[in-house]
């Protein structure tokens, strides 16, 4: 496979994956009190969106790519 092949196909494959997902989510432990010994933590759930906007520019930018790519030139 050539390169732009490869790379069209990772830009669909992340514009797909984009629609589906529509963010990241992840979660972080903060220290809520710190007294001496006693120490309590508390699991935050933050999300980070990924408009589907963005999935659908990748996701046509790979089909083009992938289109022009495999097109050859006379």
């Amino acid at each position: 496979m050539r390169t732009k092949t490869i790379i069209a196909i990772i830009l669909i494959v992340l514009g797909i994956a984009a629609f589906v997902y529509q963010g990241i989510t992840y979660t972080t432990r903060e220290n809520v009190v710190d007294v001496g010994p006693i120490h309590l933590t508390a699991d935050k759930t933050k999300n980070i969106p990924i408009p589907p906007i963005l999935g659908a520019i990748v996701l046509v930018g790979g089909v083009v790519l992938l289109v022009l790519g495999n097109r050859k030139t006379s």
